[in-house]
């Protein structure tokens, strides 16, 4: 008898260079997946070649603003993941357009192509929030469900690991300031997850282990305050820096000018997020909507924090009679 080979299925991955998508593709390559990544400059994306084998992996040019090219990237896909966000606007990249009109585009492509999908939003979607962030984000998830009821929605907390916005921003930071910002004091609760965990859920949403229809909440092992996370910061970095509490009033007055900088460290609706705790819900954990009920086993900062900041201490061997 002969043996019928089936063509592994294809996954378009729209957002596959950047800091999540990387993962998200070395975790379908790895499963035996196609990926098509689809991004706004695939010149830039040769570093995803080497993730998969040859021939794997593509990189197609699309834009979720421009509804013709993102048909295009879904043509012939059997599965769609969109990790697409933005943290701070930038020309025509606003809020509305990526976040909302963007995953409605997506959604529809996919449900033309007769593809499964995957969006990924963000612990923190309000349709009721103050931040226009958080608002575009609950926007977008309405959309993806009124086009694809059966999608599967997941919310990560702040993401970590090689190459994050977040630890590398403040242990950078902490290299040439005496002091670090506590934004509103540093209170809010946050619950970083490792970037190799979302990813491996995701994976596992294309495997079909995920629940259609369903919201998922990430978050990894630790609960902690902004305090709490800049202190384990450097206790890594092996640095002492002041902290500095900064009220809210001040942190609006500071995040009205750094957020006119073509990459602002801090905005307005930034601020705004920050008062509100990014942690996995009650009702999730209770549904066990969540990396447990994927059945993935969240990494702790104190084993990953290590494996990437070290250049921070070892920069700091050199310049520790300038430390406070």
């Amino acid at each position: 008898m002969t043996e019928i080979l089936q063509t592994p299925k294809l996954v378009t991955v729209f957002g596959g260079s950047g800091f999540l998508g990387r993962h998200v593709v070395r975790a379908l390559a790895r499963r035996g997946y196609r990926v098509r990544a689809a991004v706004r400059r695939p010149d830039l994306a040769n570093h995803l070649q080497p993730l998969g084998n040859v021939g794997q992996i593509q990189a197609v040019q699309a834009n979720l603003r421009v509804r013709w090219s993102v048909d295009r990237a879904v043509e012939g896909a059997d599965q769609v993941v969109n990790l697409v966000g933005i943290l701070f606007e930038s020309g025509r990249q606003t809020f509305p357009a990526v976040q909302d009109f963007g995953a409605r585009a997506v959604a529809e492509a996919a449900r033309a192509a007769g593809a499964g999908l995957t969006h990924v939003s963000a612990i923190g979607a309000d349709a009721g929030s103050q931040a226009v962030y958080a608002r575009t984000k609950a926007a977008g998830e309405k959309a993806v469900f009124e086009t694809r009821p059966d999608a599967i929605v997941l919310r990560p907390s702040i993401l970590f690991g090689p190459e994050d916005n977040f630890f590398n921003r403040f242990a950078n930071m902490a290299r040439i300031s005496p002091a670090l910002p506590l934004i509103g004091g540093g209170g809010t609760l946050l619950q970083p997850v490792y970037v190799g965990d979302v990813a491996e859920a995701v994976a596992r949403s294309v495997d079909g282990r995920a629940a259609a229809g369903a919201v998922y909440e990430l978050g990894g092992p630790d609960v902690m305050s902004f305090r709490e996370a800049m202190e384990e910061m450097l206790r890594v970095i092996e640095r002492k820096r002041l902290l500095l509490p900064v009220p809210w009033w001040a942190a609006y007055t500071q995040a009205s000018v750094l957020g006119l900088l073509p990459n602002p460290l801090l905005t307005a609706d930034q601020v705004t997020m920050l008062k509100t705790n990014n942690v996995v819900s009650g009702a999730a954990a209770k549904e066990e909507r969540t990396l447990a009920g994927l059945g993935i086993r969240a990494e702790s900062l104190a084993a990953i924090l290590p494996a990437y900041l070290w250049r921070y201490r070892v920069a700091g061997q050199f310049t520790r009679g300038s430390e406070a």
